[in-house]
């Protein structure tokens, strides 16, 4: 009898230590209480001033760095390159996400801005 209690009290335990390390981890961020995979949204940047694979990787990182943005992939690179972005409105917005690219760094010359947002 004692067995069979001890076995539900750690069924118990196991199931409820699941559900809340489940739930926190939706996106990138300090603030998880707003985030949920309801909230989460994509969307498609387009981005101009692109010359190396180097750029790819700095533009994406500068917008993951932002407190919402789950990911941030790049597509084939070209004369306009598509990033998609996915974020938690409630946490930041497309603006955030435009300016976090144009404001990053060229990987020749760190201190220009190249990359501008096609809207």
């Amino acid at each position: 009898m004692n067995f069979i209690k001890l076995f539900v009290v750690a069924l118990l335990l196991t199931a409820t230590t699941h559900v809340a390390f489940a739930q926190t981890s939706c996106c990138k961020g300090s603030d998880k209480s707003q985030c949920t995979t309801d909230s989460i949204k994509t969307t498609s940047v387009k981005v101009k001033g692109i010359s190396c694979s180097m750029d790819l990787k700095m533009i994406s990182a500068n917008v993951e760095k932002l407190n919402g943005v789950s990911s941030c992939k790049s597509g084939k690179q070209g004369t306009t390159t598509t990033f998609e972005v996915k974020y938690n409105p409630a946490l930041v917005n497309e603006k955030e996400i435009f300016t976090a690219v144009e404001s990053t760094g060229s990987c020749e010359n760190p201190d220009e801005r190249p990359y501008k947002v096609k809207q």
